[in-house]
This record gives structure tokens, sequence and C-alpha cells, in this order.
């Protein structure tokens, strides 16, 4: 269960009270489960169940729009073993729109910086990522260091357009390791004379110790991200999908039980190797139709164990 939601105004605050009015009348947590689960003082969660009376949320049901969201999280916590989930509502008129999963997953990174002791924070790229930096508030934490997961340039050595690290680690003033390779080699044995250069060899450590991880989630068909930024070709996803590659995080291509293809463009593929994930929150956030299957892919073969998404997607991902 996510951290209470840091916003200005009643509103923030109703939510907060939802999620402890929804966890203490539905779910039956007790007042130090609450506190524990929203990152809060037992005082402060016994007066956001409060609230929560008070304002008439708690009736037969709870009377808000997260309770539907919160439900869709807890089974697909329960379906998956998830460590961290994060349900928003999808507004019918926009179902495409990045706002909603963008502002909880600037939360979630928020809660991950939250530590005075130094932290790791590896990061893939992409659109949703970026517009997550987007909703982080300005921080000061020089302690912690922010790595990339996967090379920042195009085959032609220009940078790549959503790039994240560098844009992260100016928001909280934060130190960056960038990967200073392009997303994919020529070949595997160009790929392994590129991780065997100092400073490669020196991110891939950080990534290696990363405290926590968050990434995107693409989906592999004619509308793939990979496809439109250019680093493969349309045919190369062709002949993916018919190896039964349904999605890819960093560029490393998966099937729909969760198998990372470790060969054929796998073996050109520099970002950190991906694998399931262990005792570490692997965070995707992701949302779309078009990402269903790949999303659910993710989860089955705990390339993440974590997510951020939204109510229709989380809806469909648990249809079957």
């Amino acid at each position: 269960m996510a951290a209470p939601t840091k916003h200005n105004g009643d509103g923030g605050r109703l939510d907060d009270a939802a999620r402890a009015g929804w966890l203490y009348y539905v779910a039956d947590n007790t007042q130090d489960e609450i506190a524990r689960k929203l990152g809060v003082s037992r005082q402060s969660a016994q007066r956001l169940v409060s609230l929560a009376v008070s304002e008439r949320l708690i009736k037969v049901r709870l009377d808000h729009p997260i309770a539907r969201c919160m439900e869709l999280a807890e089974e697909l916590t329960n379906r998956f073993g998830l460590v961290r989930c994060e349900i928003v509502p999808t507004d019918p008129e926009t179902p495409h729109l990045l706002t909603g999963i963008a502002i909880a997953g600037a939360a979630e990174i928020e809660r991950a910086l939250r530590p005075d002791e130094g932290q790791i924070i590896a990061v893939g790229t992409g659109r949703v990522l970026r517009t997550c930096v987007e909703y982080l508030p300005t921080l000061n934490c020089p302690q912690h260091r922010i790595v990339s997961l996967l090379g920042n340039m195009m085959s032609d050595g220009s940078a790549t357009p959503y790039n994240v690290v560098i844009r992260l680690a100016d928001r909280v003033g934060a130190r960056h390791y960038p990967m200073p390779l392009p997303v994919l080699a020529r070949d595997e044995k160009e790929r392994d004379i590129l991780h065997s250069q100092t400073p490669v060899r020196n991110t891939l450590d950080l990534c290696d110790r990363a405290t926590a991880i968050f990434v995107g989630i693409g989906n592999m068909d004619e509308t793939a991200p990979m496809i439109k930024d250019g680093f493969i070709s349309a045919s190369e996803v062709a002949e993916l999908r018919e190896a039964g590659i349904v999605g890819e995080i960093t560029s490393w291509p998966f099937d729909a039980n969760g198998q990372v293809m470790y060969h054929g463009i796998g073996e050109r593929v520099s970002s950190y190797k991906l694998k399931p994930a262990t005792d570490r929150p692997v965070i995707g956030i992701a949302s779309g139709l078009a990402k269903v299957i790949a999303i659910r892919a993710a989860m089955t073969g705990r390339l993440i164990n974590g997510l951020i998404s939204d109510e229709l997607t989380a809806e469909k991902i648990l249809e079957d």
C-alpha cells in the first residue's frame, strides 16, 4: 500500500482518510498496521480513520472513487505477490492520460528518497518515468545516487529523448550516473567490449547495489515504444512476436511467462541485465490496454514486484 498522498488542500487529506478508512473498515487492519502501511504515526492513522467517518466517507461501503482502486490493488497484490501496488482512477474521457500514474509514481519515488542514509535509486527511461519526474517536488538529497539501468544514446550517438536519470538527479539534488552506451550494440561482442569499460562497470555495479528500481514497461506490437523511438524496426518486432515476445523492460524482451530472451536481440541489449526481483522493490509504472499482456507477464515472471497503474488497466489484467 502506498504512503499518504502529499497534496495540499482538503482533496489530498480526504484521499488519505479514504485509504485509512478502507484499510480499517474493509481490509480489517489495525491502526498500527494502517500506520505502517501509510508511513505515518499511529496517532495520525487514528485521526485519518476518524476523518473518514466524520466526512461520511464510510457508509455501507467506502463512498470514495479510490475504494475500487484499493480493491484492485489488493487483488493484484495477492495474485502476483507484489510488495507495492498503487492503482489510480481512470478518467473515462481520457483513458490514456498519464497524469494520475505519474503523480503516484512521483510519490513512490519520493518515498524511496526519504531515508537520511544514502540510497541508490536505479531508473529506466521512457515517457511515463519522465512525466513522473515532472511531478516530483524539488528536494535536496545529496546523500543519494541516481543510476541509469540502460544506455542513453541512439546508434548514431545522439541522446535518447526520454532519458530520466539526469532530470531526476537535478530535481532532487542527487549525484547521478548515466550509462554511456547505445541502447543496442551491434552484436554480443561489441556489447561485451562496451561493458568492459571502467565507467560502465562502475554503473553496472551500482545497479547491482540499488535499493529501489523504477522501470517502464513496453508493449511489443506495431505501437511499441522501441519502434517509435527508432531502436528496432517493425519487421524485427514482428519476428519477436512470432517468437512469443509480448513486452520489454529496459529493452530486454520477454514472453508471456515473464521469461527474458537473452539470445537473438537479447545478445545486443546493453542494459543492466533484467532478472527476477528478489529482496528489493522493482516498481513497474505503466498503463494502457496495449500494455496489459506485457504488464501481466512482467508480474508473472517477477520481473517487477511492484506496480503503479490505473483502474482500467488493472481490471483488464485481472480478467484472465
